[in-house]
């Protein structure tokens, strides 16, 4: 049951211009805007008006809202805090929320941050029913699922509704508030050869299930199953193609295998500690994974960094770029059968590990982004270590763009392989290289500028083609303007503290510990339970890696989340993959994997 109840109009002078627009053009339908801490401007519509909004919004609207970034759900049962909701008719409470939220990326660019819109629907009933909007986007497909996964929210008219990050044989919705968060909740699991021989046949891949053929008039097709170990699969990742000979008529991407809770540790994690966690999502982006993370809860706590801050997020996430660039340049290389670049990408990517351990104090995790800051100042000798590693990197670019950009044999197998357009990419969900390659001119860093990005000079590199060897080409480029973002944070940095001067900033600077009997009971209290956010909503959105990494939290007023909600850029990516690959050799599938970047914890968190 949905909420169709009837709502005061909102006041058009009053609210963004999404907003107005809405309710000019559905003056009969009664919408109820919730503003949130984030700045999303957030709707909420009744259920049965659903796919007529979404579809004006997609379709219709000047300069319409083309991406659906993200779809999931909220378990509203135990919230206290509703303020801006809407009233729900009938009997029961408003028990779930599913929201929808979309991107115009003209508005984005013309307004530095207006291109974004959040639909919400009210839900009653421990089995809530909504439309399925697949006809509309179809990367609604894997969102939706996801959603009925974790939630139970039924999907009317979605093509396959399964779980997706989950066994088949899972029983229960695991976001939702009554299932437990702890393993010792629950009771010493145990896998005898029953059940084992019961998951495994779970697994077995059913061709009928999928709308495939297993033959036609005249030959059968063959099913290879590729992963979930397979090196050539990046991770625990499988991929079950129909083929015809070495054509892929079809495929069918199978993700979950790395699949760790990681939404559902936000809800017993303090607002501090959760941080860890977010290193792991996508675990080749460090740092980058906790800035979006910080600046969410930063808007919610009304937190101001200074300037010192800024300047040294912006630095150590271009070093995590690069970073992780170089495993892309390595790997891609590998998988289209060359040995020697993984080796020596391999040693500068420890070059620049070298540099982040002298800052942070540790490699791959550092965990060293804070609510309100940093965990400590940069060292004394920073400046030579990045300096160090400026002056061996940028020269060492001329020699991979001679063995991978400029080779004849890479070209050959990745020009033309795999090609997708910007129509298509945005209608996906694709961002960051996989977006540019297609030539759409669109990075946070320049299109929503944060963390004072405004204030640096780069360029967004950009391709035309959208294959395999635009990718490839694109991320080359980026390497190079991150080593000028960084030098030009070498060159620049400002003087000042790591930390802001703010009750909420945790932990509270350390040196202030031992002024007052008040310093000493605020750190205190901000080590052991960690600060009380206020009630509200927040999101925060960034150019991670792999494309747009976003964060969008909900506080009831707690030291914890109410829901944490981790929108990843590879997700959309590998739901892509058999739009892009079909018609195509197996050979090109690997070339393709290669060239999308992903990583499976950003995909199954």
């Amino acid at each position: 049951m949905a909420d169709d109840a009837p709502q005061t109009p909102v006041a058009p002078a009053t609210v963004p211009e999404v907003v107005r627009e809405l309710t000019t053009r559905f003056g009969d339908v009664a919408f109820t805007w919730q503003p949130t801490l984030g700045g999303v401007p957030t709707v909420w519509v009744p259920a049965s008006r659903l796919k007529e909004i979404l579809r004006f919004l997609k379709k219709e609207v000047p300069k319409p809202y083309s991406m659906l970034l993200d779809l999931h759900g909220v378990d509203e049962r135990l919230r206290v805090h509703r303020e801006g909701f809407p009233k729900v008719a009938g009997p029961g409470t408003h028990d779930f929320t599913v929201f929808y939220h979309l991107l115009s990326i003209d508005r984005d660019i013309a307004t530095h941050g207006g291109g974004d819109i959040r639909i919400k629907i009210a839900l009653v009933g421990d089995t809530p029913h909504v439309p399925s909007i697949t006809g509309l986007w179809p990367n609604a497909n894997w969102y939706e699922r996801e959603t009925w996964d974790m939630f139970g929210i039924v999907f009317d008219g979605h093509p396959n509704l399964r779980r997706i990050l989950l066994p088949p044989t899972w029983e229960g919705h695991a976001l939702r508030k009554d299932y437990p968060a702890r393993a010792t909740e629950f009771d010493p699991y145990q896998l005898d050869a029953l059940k084992t021989d019961m998951e495994q046949e779970a697994l077995r891949f059913n061709p009928e299930e999928w709308g495939m053929k297993r033959h036609s008039e005249n030959e059968d097709f063959m099913f290879l199953n590729l992963g979930p170990n397979h090196p050539s699969a990046h991770g625990a990742f499988r991929i079950v193609l129909q083929l015809d000979g070495e054509e892929i008529l079809d495929c069918v991407p199978d993700i979950g295998y790395h699949h760790r809770g990681a939404e559902k540790m936000g809800e017993r994690q303090s607002w501090h500690t959760y941080i860890p966690y977010t290193d792991r999502i996508d675990y080749l982006g460090g740092v980058m994974n906790e800035l979006p993370y910080v600046m969410a809860i930063e808007k919610l706590a009304g937190i101001q960094v200074p300037d010192r801050v800024k300047v040294v997020r912006i630095m150590m996430s271009e070093f995590f770029r690069i970073t992780s660039h170089l495993l892309f340049y390595g790997t891609y290389a590998q998988d289209l059968g060359m040995m020697s670049p993984v080796f020596y990408m391999f040693t500068d990517r420890q070059k620049a590990y070298d540099v982040i351990e002298a800052v942070t104090g540790f490699r791959m995790h550092p965990a060293w982004f804070r609510i309100g800051g940093l965990a400590m100042d940069l060292p004394k000798g920073w400046e030579k270590n990045v300096r160090t590693f400026l002056d061996w990197m940028k020269p060492r670019l001329r020699e991979y763009e001679r063995a991978m950009v400029n080779n004849g044999i890479i070209r050959a197998r990745t020009i033309d392989v795999a090609k997708y357009d910007s129509a298509a990419a945005i209608d996906w969900g694709v961002t960051g290289a996989g977006l540019r390659a297609t030539g759409v001119n669109y990075d946070l860093r320049k299109a929503r500028p944060y963390s004072g990005f405004e204030q640096f000079e780069f360029e967004v590199p950009l391709a035309a083609n959208g294959d395999c060897y635009d990718r490839l080409t694109v991320r080359a480029e980026e390497i190079r303007q991150s080593c000028r973002i960084i030098e030009q944070c070498l060159n620049n940095m400002p003087a000042g503290p790591y930390k802001a001067d703010h009750p909420l900033t945790c932990p509270p600077p350390k040196e202030r510990t031992l002024h007052d009997i008040e310093t000493l009971i605020t750190h205190f209290l901000g080590v052991s339970w960690g600060p009380v956010m206020p009630a509200g909503e927040t999101y925060f959105a960034i150019e991670a890696t792999k494309g747009l990494n976003s964060y969008y939290c909900t506080s009831d007023g707690s030291t914890m989340s109410y829901r944490t909600r981790i929108r990843t850029p590879s997700f959309p990516h590998l739901q892509m993959i058999p739009y892009i690959i079909r018609g195509q050799m197996v050979p090109d599938l690997i070339a393709l994997l290669a060239s999308i970047d992903f990583v499976m914890a950003d995909v199954d968190r």
